[in-house]
């Protein structure tokens, strides 16, 4: 991945309408050229964003393969949860179905977990070694200027060993996640930051 673009809107309708038009054209290019869409999504406020907007785009639901840049080692059913977040919100609205969604397993203990979802991601990408490349990685970004679960002087931020860490000191609650490494992020055939609120304005 290399190069980067600021696009600047007026307001966050707008930020909803630009992310929309965005996915909807690199899924329409992944689907085109091999069949399938992998992106990997954020929480916060990525979800009401894509609940929004995505249910308006064209394209072809049954191509897509949906992961997490980062989950919160939380119950699918508690309001911490990202996958429950978008399940409520985007899964009703669009034709994607559960099964699209590639969730962390809560029954491993959290190390135990981070490495199956590592397992995972490599055998959807067939790749035993090396960085699988999304088509797409939607980021948002806190006022601290952390995105995932890679929070500001944290240790994560060197890892360079693994594509998933968990993390169970997070700052932010809750505390025990599993997240995308940098190496994982920066293979990615595109990440998109999407924000909006004046916090955010001098994170570059």
């Amino acid at each position: 991945m290399t190069g980067k673009e600021i696009i600047k809107v007026s307001s966050e309708a707008q930020v909803i309408e630009k992310l929309a038009e965005l996915v909807e054209k690199y899924a329409q290019e992944a689907i085109a050229g091999k069949s399938s869409f992998s992106i990997g999504l954020s929480g916060g406020s990525l979800v009401k964003y894509l609940a929004a907007g995505l249910p308006h785009i064209q394209t072809d639901w049954s191509k897509w393969k949906l992961f997490f840049c980062d989950e919160r080692y939380v119950p699918v059913d508690s309001a911490d949860s990202t996958f429950g977040l978008y399940r409520q919100t985007l899964i009703p609205a669009t034709s994607l179905t559960e099964e699209q969604f590639v969730q962390i397993n809560l029954k491993l203990p959290l190390e135990e977990c981070a490495v199956d979802y590592e397992k995972r991601i490599r055998e959807f990408f067939h790749e035993a070694v090396g960085v699988p490349s999304f088509d797409l990685l939607l980021l948002g970004m806190g006022p601290d200027g952390h995105t995932c679960s890679l929070f500001p002087d944290h240790g994560l931020l060197g890892e360079t060993s693994c594509l998933i860490a968990p993390i169970s000191d997070s700052p932010k609650p809750p505390p025990e996640r599993v997240t995308m490494t940098y190496p994982l992020l920066n293979a990615a055939k595109c990440c998109i930051f999407a924000m909006a609120g004046a916090s955010k304005g001098e994170m570059k």
